[in-house]
């Protein structure tokens, strides 16, 4: 008994210390993931005047589109209800397209998994940082919309950064589980995309949390709720509330360790799935 406990723990160090040397060697290679990111968006709007800032501008239509009628629908302010529709539509698309992008990060890299040594990391360090990059491009539409409809409160704005890092966190973590199982059950990727637009529609993003009187607990038992409202409340003028800050970084704290541990003991059979 105390024998197999002894090598059931040995196991997971094994694996744990896999997945950790391949996370070091893959952060060592930022240029490579930061350079690959780059160039995959470069080469969605090759030729392109506006190039990334097209995804900006169609946001931006989105934005004002969806607040005009929501905003008139739900009777809302429109000068309160656009900025909380656009911190909400903008970090939400940056989750999403992580998780959904993550999904197929190692079978979109099959070609260079299987020529190259490199840790495979890499691929889904390169997904986050690509997303970061159109979370930056779009958060301009943020950005102007506070300068016109003011800044609630200025002091809850530094909360956002602790608040993002947190939120890609458990991006990440998400990504890496889902990534893995992807290169295993190739049907996976479209179970995550209608998943995706299920949780979009009962996560309070052109909803307002305190809206669902009689359904609140599609909100208070939905983990994805937290998160968005971890960095959207900051942007609006709100602190987090002390159960945002420990289900999400609960969530952090239970999933990294779940995700390293699927990668260190599935991290040798990738090239052979993709």
């Amino acid at each position: 008994m105390f024998e197999d406990s002894l090598s059931i723990h040995f196991l997971k160090a094994c694996m744990l210390n896999l997945s950790l040397v391949d996370l070091k060697k893959s952060i060592a290679s930022w240029r490579l993931w930061t350079l690959l990111g780059w160039l995959e968006i470069r080469q969605r709007y090759a030729r392109s005047r506006l190039g990334p800032f097209w995804l900006t501008i169609s946001m931006g239509v989105m934005i004002t589109s969806l607040g005009i009628v929501y905003g008139t629908l739900f009777g809302q302010k429109i000068n309160e209800y656009l900025p909380f529709l656009a911190c909400s539509l903008v970090l939400w698309g940056m989750f999403s397209a992580t998780i959904q992008e993550g999904s197929v990060a190692y079978i979109n890299s099959a070609s260079y998994i299987r020529q190259m040594a490199t840790p495979k990391l890499i691929y889904i360090l390169q997904v986050v940082w690509r997303n970061l990059i159109v979370l930056a491009h779009n958060f301009l539409i943020v950005i102007v919309l506070l300068a016109i409809f003011g800044v609630k409160r200025w002091d809850t704005l530094p909360i956002f950064i602790p608040a993002l890092m947190i939120y890609v966190i458990n991006a990440m973590w998400i990504a890496m589980t889902i990534s893995l199982l992807s290169a295993r059950f190739r049907d996976l990727p479209q179970i995550v995309g209608a998943l995706l637009q299920v949780a979009f529609y009962v996560t309070p993003v052109i909803f307002r949390p305190d809206s669902l009187t009689r359904f609140s607990f599609i909100v208070e038992w939905n983990p994805l709720a937290y998160l968005i409202d971890l960095v959207r409340s900051p942007l609006i003028g709100q602190v987090p509330s002390v159960t945002t800050w420990a289900v999400t970084i609960g969530m952090a704290l239970i999933g990294w360790p779940f995700a390293m541990l699927m990668t260190g003991r599935y991290l040798k059979r990738i090239p052979y799935w993709v």
